[in-house]
């Protein structure tokens, strides 16, 4: 029987970020768009989300989407039946870094929630090319339309996410990562830690693509998805 496919938007994102995928997938499975709005930690959301997913399912997460998805598999590891991490991070949120976050929580709790988001995606966060503008729009249409409520429970739950090392290293199931050569939010050294905690998964580089392959270079990256979803399952 063919899997369910679940997909975790990234932070600030809906299933607008992997549009093109679902247009290519939709016809060969069922495709569920998990919203990542169910809280203000990552365990709360998982939580939320466990109870409204499949019996059993593929899982595919984007950025914040994929911090969430370790979490899911950390809790339900006999539900997923399969894993696929794109631009994500399996270690907590260094306190410098947390701490960044907070003048944009402010400044999205003030009303500037478009300023806010365009702070947060510079232009070098994406590919260069022709399609960075399009995307960024795309991008902050995402968040204007989820809200500035949304932004700050995201935000808190990216400060305080867990670290999934350990989750990782007992991962018994076909995995995916997809690394954007030009993604400054996940370097390629990040990219490497994660294969030493997960040795049988594999790896695809896209070389044209930032933090967003799903929109940058959709076809290479439809086309990894599908490769992926075709591994043979590990029975359990």
């Amino acid at each position: 029987m063919t899997e369910a496919l679940v997909l975790l938007p990234d932070m600030m994102c809906d299933d607008r970020v992997f549009a093109p995928q679902i247009r290519a997938l939709a016809s060969e499975r069922a495709i569920t768009i998990a919203p990542l709005t169910q809280g203000d930690r990552v365990e709360d959301i998982a939580r939320a989300l466990l109870d409204q997913l499949p019996k059993r399912f593929a899982l595919a997460g984007l950025g914040l989407g994929g911090v969430v998805a370790m979490e899911v598999l950390k809790r339900a590891s006999n539900r997923v039946t399969r894993l696929c991490l794109i631009g994500t991070n399996p270690l907590s949120e260094p306190p410098a870094v947390a701490a960044t976050r907070e003048p944009m929580i402010i400044g999205a709790q003030a009303g500037r929630l478009q300023e806010v988001l365009r702070e947060g995606m510079p232009p070098e966060f994406l590919a260069p090319g022709p399609a960075r503008l399009e995307i960024t729009n795309l991008l902050l249409d995402m968040g204007r339309d989820l809200g500035p409520e949304v932004f700050v429970a995201q935000s808190r739950a990216m400060q305080r996410r867990p670290d999934q090392q350990g989750t990782l290293r007992k991962c018994a199931v076909p995995t995916r990562i997809i690394f954007g050569v030009h993604d400054p939010f996940t370097p390629a050294q990040r990219q490497d830690f994660m294969i030493r905690l997960l040795p049988d998964a594999q790896l695809t580089v896209i070389e044209e693509a930032g933090h967003l392959p799903t929109l940058e270079q959709p076809e290479q990256t439809t086309a990894t998805l599908r490769d992926w979803l075709d591994q043979p399952l590990v029975l359990r």
